[in-house]
Protein backbone atom coordinates (compact mmCIF):
# COMPACT_ATOMS: atom_id res chain seq x y z
CA UNK A 1 0.00 0.00 0.00
CA UNK A 2 2.52 2.52 0.94
CA UNK A 3 4.76 1.26 -2.10
CA UNK A 4 1.60 1.98 -4.19
CA UNK A 5 0.98 5.87 -2.73
CA UNK A 6 4.59 6.37 -3.29
CA UNK A 7 4.26 5.54 -6.74
CA UNK A 8 0.96 7.94 -6.66
CA UNK A 9 3.38 10.56 -5.34
CA UNK A 10 6.05 9.98 -7.87
CA UNK A 11 3.10 10.22 -11.07
CA UNK A 12 1.55 13.58 -9.57
CA UNK A 13 5.30 15.29 -8.80
CA UNK A 14 6.29 14.03 -12.51
CA UNK A 15 3.25 15.94 -14.10
CA UNK A 16 4.20 18.77 -12.31
CA UNK A 17 8.18 18.46 -13.04
CA UNK A 18 6.21 18.17 -17.21
CA UNK A 19 4.14 21.23 -16.56
CA UNK A 20 7.42 23.23 -15.96
CA UNK A 21 9.14 21.69 -18.68
CA UNK A 22 6.31 22.53 -20.69
CA UNK A 23 6.06 25.99 -20.30
CA UNK A 24 10.25 26.08 -20.50
CA UNK A 25 9.75 24.53 -23.99
CA UNK A 26 7.12 27.01 -24.49
CA UNK A 27 9.30 29.98 -23.54
CA UNK A 28 11.94 28.40 -26.12
CA UNK A 29 9.48 28.30 -28.99
CA UNK A 30 8.13 32.11 -28.71
CA UNK A 31 12.01 33.46 -28.13
CA UNK A 32 13.26 33.99 -31.66
CA UNK A 33 16.35 34.81 -30.35
CA UNK A 34 17.39 30.95 -29.77
CA UNK A 35 20.34 31.79 -26.98
CA UNK A 36 17.75 33.87 -24.92
CA UNK A 37 15.10 31.46 -25.32
CA UNK A 38 17.39 28.36 -23.92
CA UNK A 39 18.09 30.94 -20.95
CA UNK A 40 14.84 30.94 -20.43
CA UNK A 41 13.96 27.29 -20.96
CA UNK A 42 15.97 27.03 -18.02
CA UNK A 43 13.23 28.49 -15.50
CA UNK A 44 11.36 24.68 -15.28
CA UNK A 45 14.65 23.33 -14.20
CA UNK A 46 15.08 25.99 -11.90
CA UNK A 47 11.13 25.50 -10.82
CA UNK A 48 11.74 22.09 -10.30
CA UNK A 49 14.91 21.69 -8.55
CA UNK A 50 13.69 24.31 -5.82
CA UNK A 51 10.18 23.06 -5.54
CA UNK A 52 11.66 19.42 -5.26
CA UNK A 53 9.10 17.98 -8.47
CA UNK A 54 9.91 15.24 -10.58
CA UNK A 55 11.93 15.24 -13.74
CA UNK A 56 13.03 11.86 -14.82
CA UNK A 57 16.28 13.02 -16.35
CA UNK A 58 17.36 14.69 -13.25
CA UNK A 59 16.62 11.84 -10.67
CA UNK A 60 17.98 8.82 -13.19
CA UNK A 61 21.24 9.88 -12.00
CA UNK A 62 20.87 8.66 -8.39
CA UNK A 63 19.43 5.37 -9.49
CA UNK A 64 22.73 3.98 -8.10
CA UNK A 65 22.53 5.56 -4.74
CA UNK A 66 18.74 3.43 -4.58
CA UNK A 67 17.13 0.27 -4.20
CA UNK A 68 15.48 -1.67 -6.94
CA UNK A 69 12.22 0.15 -6.16
CA UNK A 70 13.36 3.59 -7.47
CA UNK A 71 12.57 1.83 -10.55
CA UNK A 72 9.39 2.16 -10.15
CA UNK A 73 9.57 5.63 -8.96
CA UNK A 74 11.48 6.79 -12.28
CA UNK A 75 8.79 4.56 -14.45
CA UNK A 76 6.02 6.79 -12.69
CA UNK A 77 7.88 10.15 -13.00
CA UNK A 78 8.31 9.53 -16.72
CA UNK A 79 5.32 8.82 -17.12
CA UNK A 80 4.24 11.81 -15.31
CA UNK A 81 6.83 14.18 -16.97
CA UNK A 82 4.59 12.64 -20.32
CA UNK A 83 1.30 13.77 -19.03
CA UNK A 84 2.60 17.20 -17.71
CA UNK A 85 4.62 18.24 -20.90
CA UNK A 86 1.11 17.11 -23.05
CA UNK A 87 -1.23 18.71 -20.44
CA UNK A 88 0.85 22.14 -22.16
CA UNK A 89 1.26 21.30 -25.31
CA UNK A 90 -2.59 20.57 -25.92
CA UNK A 91 -3.68 23.78 -24.15
CA UNK A 92 -1.52 25.75 -25.77
CA UNK A 93 -2.40 24.25 -28.80
CA UNK A 94 -5.96 25.74 -28.00
CA UNK A 95 -4.55 29.86 -28.16
CA UNK A 96 -3.69 31.93 -30.60
CA UNK A 97 -0.22 31.39 -30.03
CA UNK A 98 -0.99 28.08 -31.68
CA UNK A 99 -0.19 28.64 -35.28
CA UNK A 100 3.84 29.78 -34.53
CA UNK A 101 4.24 27.14 -31.75
CA UNK A 102 3.09 24.30 -33.86
CA UNK A 103 5.04 25.17 -36.70
CA UNK A 104 8.28 25.66 -34.77
CA UNK A 105 7.55 22.55 -32.95
CA UNK A 106 7.00 20.63 -36.26
CA UNK A 107 10.48 21.89 -37.49
CA UNK A 108 12.11 20.54 -34.26
CA UNK A 109 10.28 16.96 -34.29
CA UNK A 110 11.20 16.31 -38.20
CA UNK A 111 14.79 16.84 -37.15
CA UNK A 112 14.51 13.88 -34.49
CA UNK A 113 12.12 12.08 -37.13
CA UNK A 114 14.70 12.45 -39.99
CA UNK A 115 17.68 11.67 -37.45
CA UNK A 116 19.16 7.64 -37.44
CA UNK A 117 18.65 6.22 -33.42
CA UNK A 118 22.71 6.05 -32.92
CA UNK A 119 22.65 9.71 -33.31
CA UNK A 120 19.56 10.72 -30.76
CA UNK A 121 20.57 7.70 -28.30
CA UNK A 122 24.20 9.49 -28.45
CA UNK A 123 22.95 13.04 -28.03
CA UNK A 124 20.81 11.68 -25.35
CA UNK A 125 23.89 10.83 -23.10
CA UNK A 126 25.58 14.45 -23.85
CA UNK A 127 22.59 15.82 -22.47
CA UNK A 128 22.08 14.09 -19.38
CA UNK A 129 25.73 14.50 -18.51
CA UNK A 130 24.89 18.19 -18.66
CA UNK A 131 21.85 17.56 -16.92
CA UNK A 132 23.33 15.44 -14.33
CA UNK A 133 25.95 18.28 -13.27
CA UNK A 134 23.44 21.11 -13.10
CA UNK A 135 21.42 19.20 -10.81
CA UNK A 136 24.17 17.54 -8.31
CA UNK A 137 25.35 20.86 -8.34
CA UNK A 138 22.28 22.53 -7.14
CA UNK A 139 22.02 20.11 -4.35
CA UNK A 140 25.95 20.20 -2.92
CA UNK A 141 27.40 23.54 -4.43
CA UNK A 142 27.21 25.63 -1.48
CA UNK A 143 27.62 28.89 -3.37
CA UNK A 144 24.17 30.27 -3.79
CA UNK A 145 24.70 32.14 -7.66
CA UNK A 146 26.73 28.82 -8.78
CA UNK A 147 24.14 26.06 -8.11
CA UNK A 148 21.70 28.80 -10.01
CA UNK A 149 24.48 29.66 -13.04
CA UNK A 150 24.71 25.38 -13.35
CA UNK A 151 21.33 25.30 -13.75
CA UNK A 152 21.14 28.16 -16.78
CA UNK A 153 24.64 27.36 -18.65
CA UNK A 154 24.09 23.32 -18.45
CA UNK A 155 20.23 23.82 -19.52
CA UNK A 156 21.08 26.64 -22.32
CA UNK A 157 24.52 24.56 -23.32
CA UNK A 158 22.18 21.19 -23.92
CA UNK A 159 20.01 23.06 -25.63
CA UNK A 160 22.38 24.96 -28.26
CA UNK A 161 24.02 22.29 -28.78
CA UNK A 162 21.00 20.30 -30.23
CA UNK A 163 21.43 17.66 -27.52
CA UNK A 164 18.31 15.27 -26.52
CA UNK A 165 16.08 15.43 -24.00
CA UNK A 166 13.65 13.15 -23.76
CA UNK A 167 11.07 15.38 -21.32
CA UNK A 168 11.21 18.52 -23.78
CA UNK A 169 10.83 16.31 -26.66
CA UNK A 170 7.98 14.98 -25.21
CA UNK A 171 6.71 18.71 -25.28
CA UNK A 172 7.39 19.25 -28.85
CA UNK A 173 5.81 16.19 -29.97
CA UNK A 174 2.91 16.76 -28.07
CA UNK A 175 2.70 20.54 -29.91
CA UNK A 176 3.30 19.47 -33.15
CA UNK A 177 0.51 16.54 -32.45
CA UNK A 178 3.27 14.52 -33.99
CA UNK A 179 2.60 10.71 -32.37
CA UNK A 180 3.24 7.15 -33.94
CA UNK A 181 4.69 3.84 -32.98
CA UNK A 182 8.32 5.39 -34.52
CA UNK A 183 7.59 8.91 -32.06
CA UNK A 184 7.37 6.22 -29.62
CA UNK A 185 10.26 4.18 -30.20
CA UNK A 186 12.10 7.70 -30.59
CA UNK A 187 11.53 8.69 -27.16
CA UNK A 188 12.56 5.38 -25.63
CA UNK A 189 15.91 5.27 -27.39
CA UNK A 190 16.54 9.10 -26.19
CA UNK A 191 15.63 7.68 -22.38
CA UNK A 192 17.89 5.26 -22.59
CA UNK A 193 20.48 7.57 -23.84
CA UNK A 194 19.58 10.03 -20.89
CA UNK A 195 19.90 7.21 -19.01
CA UNK A 196 23.45 6.27 -19.99
CA UNK A 197 24.51 9.88 -19.72
CA UNK A 198 23.00 10.74 -16.17
CA UNK A 199 25.05 7.35 -14.68
CA UNK A 200 28.15 8.18 -16.64
CA UNK A 201 29.20 10.23 -13.65
CA UNK A 202 28.29 8.44 -10.77
CA UNK A 203 29.87 5.33 -12.41
CA UNK A 204 33.05 7.03 -12.94
CA UNK A 205 32.84 8.31 -9.58
CA UNK A 206 32.97 5.13 -7.90
CA UNK A 207 35.56 3.63 -9.91
CA UNK A 208 38.06 6.42 -8.27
Amino acid sequence: MFSNLKNLRMLVNGILGGICIGIGGAFFLAIENKVIGSVFFSLGLFTICTRQLGLFTGRVGYLLDNDLHYIFELIAIWVGNLIGTNAVAYSLRMTRLAPAFIEKATIICNAKLNDNYLSLFILGIFCNILMYIAVDGFKKNNHEFGKYLGLVFCVAGFILAGFEHCVADMFYFGMANIWSDKVIFILLIITLGNIAGGLLIPILERLK
